[in-house]
């Protein structure tokens, strides 16, 4: 496979988990878009917030190409804990979606013009491990945005029973909810049958 075939196809897995992450915002309010909906606080708009400030770390200063925008405040080294992760109230979602999509850019054309054997270092890591190539950091980003593309899976299914991978590609067995019905029944029957064969009584 040649090299531009290789960034063709790493390009396409990670420009499908970010129009995932994005979409599963669409026709969610503020708060749903917010609200936490784990124990550790994960949220659909945190969730992008968060991946912006990894493309912007990983494909930036670790290739000596600074993002042409400033760094936004709460990528600072001092920045409060977990900044990241959540967005304030007077941070709109037009500002951090407008966010990622410059972060991507500056990604696309680091990709783009560098080759993949291309050696950078991470300032954040440990000294000892931070030497890295373009392709190991492609991978890592494309394995990370997809894992957070399956959180905002799982964040909108809760919130309004939307699913699917990809607008007009929603790769799912069938879109009748009667046929959900029935196949969660299942499922749910087969757990409780299988804690009963294990350990003899009907779980709670």
């Amino acid at each position: 496979m040649s090299e531009a075939a290789a960034k063709a196809d790493l390009l396409r897995y990670l420009q499908e988990a970010r129009d995932a992450l994005l979409w599963k915002l669409d026709g969610l309010s503020e708060y749903e878009i917010r609200r936490p909906r784990t124990p550790t606080g994960t949220n659909l708009l945190g969730l992008v917030k968060h991946v912006s400030a990894v493309e912007i770390g990983y494909f930036g200063d670790t290739f000596g190409r600074p993002f042409e925008d400033s760094v936004p405040h709460w990528m600072a080294p001092d920045a409060e804990l977990n900044a990241d992760m959540w967005a304030a109230a007077d941070e709109s979602r037009a500002d951090i979606e407008a966010l990622y999509r410059r972060a991507w850019a500056h990604s696309n054309a680091t990709i783009g013009e560098l080759p993949l054997d291309t050696v950078g270092r991470v300032p954040w890591w440990n000294p000892e491990n931070a030497e890295v190539t373009l392709h190991h950091i492609v991978v890592r980003v494309l394995a990370d945005t997809q894992r957070h593309a399956g959180h905002a899976d799982i964040l909108r299914e809760l919130q309004d029973g939307s699913a699917g991978w990809l607008p007009g590609k929603d790769a799912l067995a069938t879109s009748d909810p009667d046929w959900w019905a029935a196949y969660r029944d299942r499922v749910e029957a087969a757990a409780r049958q299988a804690e009963e064969n294990e350990t003899g009584g009907t779980p709670q």
